[in-house]
């Protein structure tokens, strides 16, 4: 038995140092995780497994790459955010009359999440928009529209209100020209902290919130509001963290388009940011856990349980991608992983094979921390039940 073990060890490590991978790696990680890296469901992925303790690699496969990284780019765009803006950040969004009874001028800074939604509105504390069109209406209640000047509003906010009095109230919006003065607030609503949007964002891979967070935190840094704006917001993020980015393409914040490029290395470097930095802690907090959380919450729990509540990551996927990138307990230790397979076919049967891929692969290694109780719920969670535009 020893000399069967033995041969195992060796054939194994021979196996390692074939595709790169030095002997003393074999001892790291089992044969199951290197043969379902190599799974032909993942046609030659980018991996990169760190160990957050001392930053050393643990494995690596093609981690260079440059690879379409689906939403597991959203680390970056939140990142940006919460650097130019800071956890604490709030929005205020005001409205105010003028001569006129039925013109108003609603004048915002930004805010990445206003909402129609009574239910949103209560339940994650969401700045409600119709509570500002109402203490107007009050202001001059026969009226049957209105005029409403804006600034630092997103449109799509604007139509959302339109759509929201459609039969009650006409809306006729107009930008607000920028040598007009604004009279005193009629009522102001306040947006959550950026911390609690942030977190949010990340749990349920929301694509306009991440998208606007790019945006806001490239128009804030003098950077043009357009992709060309947050290109240079994520090289200067990435210089100032001192972390390379070679080869870096991004088309959107939010990991739609097939043309944003990045490496699994540069993520898992940012992974390895997020986690030693406290002004970053917020986006750790964010990341849905296997089994029980978020995009997570209905993974690893039948193919791969024993990576449920040690798997802590970003999910992502466009047609031809599948990503995960974040987070596994390998006893006292936590692993820094990040995982693009960009030449999945384009079908959701191999998507979700490729998934399971995946996780099945961290499972292999996930292992909880001595004397520390595997979490089985996450307090204050989101219902399921909200639309999840990309994961």
């Amino acid at each position: 038995m020893k000399l069967r073990a033995s041969l195992a060890v060796s054939i194994l490590a021979i196996a390692l140092t074939a595709t790169g991978l030095a002997p003393s790696q074999a001892v790291a990680v089992p044969s199951g995780f290197v043969a379902l890296s190599n799974a032909a469901i993942l046609n030659h992925p980018g991996i990169i497994l760190l160990d957050s303790k001392n930053n050393e690699i643990v494995y690596e496969s093609n981690p260079d790459v440059t690879r379409a990284p689906a939403s597991v780019l959203k680390l970056v765009s939140t990142t940006s955010a919460l650097k130019t803006f800071g956890p604490d950040k709030t929005f205020a969004t005001s409205i105010s009359a003028t001569e006129k009874p039925n013109k108003f001028v609603l004048v915002g800074e930004g805010d990445p999440w206003l909402s129609t939604s009574k239910f949103e509105a209560a339940k994650y504390k969401r700045a409600f928009l119709p509570y500002l069109i109402n203490k107007a209406l009050a202001q001059s209640p026969h009226i049957r529209s209105i005029s409403l000047m804006y600034k630092n509003i997103y449109y799509q906010d604007i139509q959302a209100i339109q759509r929201y009095y459609k039969g009650r109230i006409k809306i006729y919006p107009h930008p607000l020209p920028q040598a007009q003065s604004v009279e005193a607030p009629i009522a102001t609503i306040t947006s959550p902290t950026l911390r609690s949007i942030i977190e949010f964002t990340l749990l349920w891979s929301d694509n306009l919130l991440a998208a606007r967070m790019s945006l806001m935190a490239a128009k804030a840094e003098g950077f043009s509001a357009d992709s060309a704006g947050i290109q240079a917001s994520f090289e200067k993020l990435f210089s100032e963290l001192g972390i390379p980015a070679p080869g870096l393409v991004v088309k959107d914040g939010a990991g739609l388009s097939h043309d944003t490029r990045i490496s699994a290395r540069t993520i898992a470097e940012l992974l390895l940011k997020i986690r030693n930095e406290p002004t970053l802690e917020s986006i750790y907090v964010g990341l849905p856990v296997a089994g029980i959380s978020g995009t997570l919450k209905n993974r690893f729990t039948k193919d791969a349980p024993a990576g449920v509540g040690l798997v802590k990551a970003k999910t992502g996927w466009i047609n031809t991608t599948v990503s995960l990138a974040g987070f596994v307990s390998v006893g006292d230790s936590d692993y820094v992983f990040a995982v693009i397979a960009d030449h999945v076919a384009n079908r959701e049967s191999v998507r979700q094979g490729a998934r399971v891929a995946i996780d099945k692969m961290l499972a292999t290694i996930a292992r909880p921390m001595p004397g520390v109780p595997i979490p089985t719920s996450t307090p204050d969670a989101p219902d399921a039940s909200i639309p999840i535009t990309n994961d």
